[in-house]
Parts: C-alpha cells; sequence; structure tokens
C-alpha cells in the first residue's frame, strides 16, 4: 500500500468517526423512536468502518516506515 492510499484511509477513518459523533449529538429532539433506531445503527455502523478503515491505513503507514528502516522499501 502507498504512503498516500494509507494517508488517506487514517484521514478518511477520522473523518467518519468525528462527523457521525457530530451528527448523534445534533440530533434533534421530537422525531419517533425508529428514527432514533435507525439512526443509531448508521451511526454504530459507520463509527465502526471509520475506527477499520484508520486502523488499516496507520497499519500501512507503519509497515511502510519499517519496510523503508529495512531497506526494502528503495526502488
Amino acid at each position: 500500500m502507498s504512503r498516500k492510499i494509507a494517508g488517506f484511509l487514517v484521514a478518511l477513518g477520522a473523518f467518519m468517526v468525528v462527523e457521525w459523533i457530530n451528527l448523534g449529538f445534533n440530533l434533534a429532539d421530537g422525531h419517533d423512536t425508529g428514527f432514533y433506531v435507525v439512526h443509531g445503527i448508521l451511526i454504530v455502523v459507520n463509527v465502526v468502518l471509520g475506527i477499520v478503515l484508520g486502523v488499516i491505513g496507520w497499519r500501512g503507514l507503519r509497515a511502510r516506515g519499517r519496510d523503508r528502516s529495512a531497506g526494502l522499501g528503495q526502488q
């Protein structure tokens, strides 16, 4: 995985987590219970996906750094 892609995944994961948690705090009162159930499920799923993408990107950055320090990343 290239450094650009790994960095993009970390940034995307962080953005998703922050954005969906923010949405959760900004839900207005006065909706039916189903509204909150559906949005709660969406928030949980997207926060988990954001964390997974961030971890994949972070591992990609770390692996790339280990390859370069070992001399394997030279072309």
